[in-house]
């Protein structure tokens, strides 16, 4: 079935300019906060993934408040993952099964991820989303203040490519083995320019030129048997960064398997992580959490319990209002002793 050019799509759902600026200030934030120009700590958090615009809403602003709480020395970014890459088989997201019924409206799927992500932008909700097929990335990038390759796909050249197109920073996730050198690599490709095949504006496939992206990074995710957000772990990858001449900071994600799929222990490595900001690492720039209104995960079997993730099993509001104050409490002390 033929879809709306990213051009068609964005003509029915324009990005206003107040809107757009929002979205350049939250990248050139993330940029300094890359950089170490701006003294906080980045805070991603956020479901899984999203399956339900009501919930998801409920959940933004809830996010609102809470970021508008602690901006003195946490910025918050709300993950808006609307691609799931699968181990095997199963849902892969809102953009391509938006009513989680195996229809596939891939059309009704742009639209109302188009959609969701324009009224998080009025609300100057800075949004987080992993890219995992190239060819749907020009129908909502635009919306999007911090990008994601994940460990199935940070080996990928054509996701390395896209990278180097993209002008807002992405994060590299180690392998899902616990490997860091295809993130380590990622960094390095995506900052070069590439020549590609890549979709226009117009949906016809052309041959792209990238300029290179400078504001890319690598993400710690642990792996399927380990963990690596201690500060062994991150040493060790500082190292590893520092041999092959990579000088960004790196970001830490607590779930995944940092906490092996078992979403409470994401509790202890946010604190963990927390802790070695506070002693003076100054090499993580900060967090990502698995987040929603309600804990745990469920299968895709109808009813579904509201505001509880069908992907990962993500922490409760209460648990992440909790960690991230106490985030808050410990590092503004640090940054006014500064």
């Amino acid at each position: 079935m033929p879809l709306l050019s990213p051009y068609e799509l964005k003509n029915l759902l324009p990005l206003p300019s107040k809107q757009q600026k929002f979205i350049l200030s939250a990248q050139t934030t993330i940029q300094n906060l890359l950089s170490g120009r701006d003294p906080r700590i980045a805070i991603i958090t956020g479901p899984c993934s999203i399956h339900d615009r009501v919930a998801t809403l409920e959940y933004a602003h809830k996010f609102k408040k809470l970021a508008q709480s602690v901006m003195e020395s946490c910025f918050l970014v709300m993950r808006v993952y609307v691609e799931k890459p699968r181990t095997s088989t199963g849902w892969k997201g809102y953009l391509y099964d938006p009513y989680l019924d195996g229809s596939y409206d891939i059309r009704a799927g742009l639209v109302a991820t188009r959609e969701l992500l324009l009224e998080l932008a009025s609300l100057e909700i800075p949004a987080a989303a992993e890219f995992v097929d190239p060819l749907a990335t020009p129908y909502f990038s635009d919306l999007i203040s911090w990008g994601f390759i994940g460990a199935r796909t940070s080996a990928s050249q054509p996701h390395r490519q896209l990278a180097s197109l993209l002008n807002f920073p992405i994060g590299f996730k180690n392998a899902t083995d616990g490997n860091i050198d295809d993130a380590i690599h990622g960094v390095i490709a995506s900052m070069t320019p590439h020549t590609f095949l890549h979709m226009n504006e117009d949906g016809k496939i052309t041959s792209t030129q990238s300029l290179g992206n400078p504001h890319t990074h690598i993400v710690l995710r642990g792996a399927y048997e380990s963990t690596n957000y201690d500060a062994k772990s991150v040493a060790h990858a500082l190292q590893k960064m520092h041999i092959a001449e990579v000088s960004t900071r790196l970001l830490i994600d607590c779930s995944h398997g940092n906490c092996q799929k078992v979403h409470e222990k994401q509790k202890q490595a946010f604190h963990a992580v927390i802790e070695q900001i506070k002693a003076g690492n100054q090499q993580i720039l900060g967090v990502m959490l698995e987040s929603h209104l309600q804990s745990g995960n469920q299968s895709l079997n109808f009813p579904l319990q509201y505001a509880v993730s069908i992907t990962d099993p993500c922490i409760d509001w209460a648990t992440t209002e909790e960690l991230i104050f106490k985030a808050h409490a410990l590092l503004e002390k640090s940054l006014q002793l500064n």
